[in-house]
């Protein structure tokens, strides 16, 4: 009996190590997608149009903080997880 509730100890141990890993892993692959896009873009239409970089520079890095929002409130789950 003491052996499978050593084992059980033991699995709820390696949750607590892999469910923070997960979630900041898996948080982060969005995000990264999204600046990739969102910066290839921006760049893309700079070099297109020049003249428009000022139009484009603004709604783009607005754009780059909601999008590393979403990775902070990755990595904030990720904490809440580590020390619950």
């Amino acid at each position: 009996m003491d052996e499978k509730l050593e084992l059980i100890r033991a699995s709820a141990e390696w949750a607590k190590l892999l469910g923070p890993a997960i979630a900041i892993g898996l948080g982060a692959i969005g995000p990264g997608i999204g600046l990739g896009i969102l910066m290839g873009k921006a760049l893309e239409a700079i070099g297109r149009n020049p003249e428009a970089a000022g139009k484009i520079q603004v709604p783009m890095f607005v754009g780059l903080a909601f999008t590393e929002a979403v990775a902070i409130y990755a990595l904030v789950i990720a904490f809440i997880l580590r020390f619950l």
